[in-house]
């Protein structure tokens, strides 16, 4: 009896144990916006260290912890230590740190697209151009968000925005649901999903800012950090970085991360498109095979830390931007001016301006199909 006694409290502490250690999500409260509203932080764990944090205002990404090569943990995203500085500050200064950006990622050139024979006006928010949806896009919104059960070593949740019909002047009413999901192997996955009860155009990505060598413990910013992109083509810009509808081959050029390199070798060689740009703020045309599972995109490491970040995903494209229009005159967490080159973003995407470029992906949304896009974050170390 006594051993029958030993044994089930040895299966109660087993289950227990494993409990502690499945990812975990918790939530706290993070401010009031200034029209009422509450917001709420919620924090995925998982068992080896890494941790997401994300507000509802936004669906921002505010932080992601993740070990070094030596074990010490730290944040490797760009943000603000308040709500304030998500609503006002970055509103202001049209930085996105972290957001969630519909319903147009990028640029939608002259601020007008038409579809069907009708004509739709947008903001002009990036000189004649309109920017990541408008000045106010779903990164300024306040998102519904429900946990979801936790699937063995993964815990998830669902964040629901409905965008109405007009909304940034697009058309169609567009129900949005956008899934966080943080595993056991370190990985930070967003499923995006959409529905329209009418013709529209949409691309959704996320714009967090990463710097793997931890945001308070980096002097020289990202530029020492070993980036590859697995893509041949590069999109060409204008001078307002809208792509001419052109495509440049990569190799012999600043934009060839064919093979793993510093972001400081080439992004100060005379380069027209690196001008326009200020640094690197381009589309790469991904190498891909499939559209239906998420493939290697980029892979970036940090030489010092060790820390490393690979990128899969579903989109077509992704665009490489290292910050240049951080000058320095914006506060961020724990009192850090961030500047130029401080972190760099990795954003997948449809192309930009695709509704103007008939020879581009098409981003049209029909009411009789789902809109559907898988990114995925891997952190890790080198080994």
């Amino acid at each position: 009896m006594k051993g029958r006694h030993q044994l089930y409290i040895g299966i109660i502490a087993m289950a227990l144990g494993t409990l502690s250690h499945a990812a975990t999500l918790t939530s706290q409260p993070y401010g009031t916006t200034k029209n009422g509203q509450q917001v709420t932080r919620y924090t995925m764990t998982n068992n080896q260290g890494v941790s997401v944090s994300f507000i509802n205002f936004g669906a921002v990404v505010t932080q992601i912890i993740t070990p070094d090569a030596k074990g010490d943990k730290e944040n490797i995203v760009l943000g603000f230590d308040n709500l304030h500085g998500y609503e006002v500050t970055d509103t202001q200064e049209g930085i996105h740190f972290g957001s969630m950006i519909g319903r147009y990622a990028n640029r939608i050139g002259q601020g007008k697209f038409s579809l069907d024979g009708k004509t739709y006006t947008l903001e002009k928010n990036n000189g004649q151009n309109t920017l990541h949806g408008g000045s106010l896009g779903y990164d300024k919104r306040l998102w519904n968000v429900k946990p979801l059960v936790t699937q063995g070593d993964t815990v998830k949740a669902a964040l629901t925005l409905t965008s109405p019909n007009g909304d940034q002047g697009f058309p169609g009413k567009l129900d949005v649901e956008v899934i966080y999901s943080l595993s056991d192997q370190n990985e930070f996955k967003i499923e995006y999903k959409a529905k329209t009860d009418q013709p529209t155009v949409i691309n959704l990505t996320n714009h967090s800012y990463f710097n793997l060598a931890g945001v308070k413990h980096s002097p020289y910013g990202i530029l020492d950090h070993v980036v590859q992109i697995h893509a041949d083509r590069v999109l060409e810009t204008d001078q307002n970085s809208l792509p001419t509808g052109q495509m440049i081959a990569v190799k012999g050029t600043p934009f060839d991360f064919t093979t793993a390199k510093t972001v400081s070798k080439d992004i100060r060689q005379n380069n027209q498109q690196l001008a326009y740009g200020y640094g690197y703020d381009q589309t790469w045309v991904l190498n891909k095979n499939s559209a239906s599972a998420p493939q290697s995109a980029a892979k970036v490491i940090d030489p010092k830390s060790k820390r490393t970040l690979e990128v899969l995903t579903t989109e077509p494209s992704i665009q490489l931007y290292t910050a240049n229009h951080l000058h320095g005159n914006v506060m961020g967490r724990d009192g850090v001016l961030y500047r130029q080159s401080d972190a760099l973003a990795l954003e997948t995407q449809h192309f930009p301006d695709s509704p103007n470029k008939p020879n581009f992906p098409s981003t049209r949304l029909n009411p009789d199909q789902t809109y559907h896009s898988v990114t995925i974050y891997k952190f890790g170390v080198e080994k």
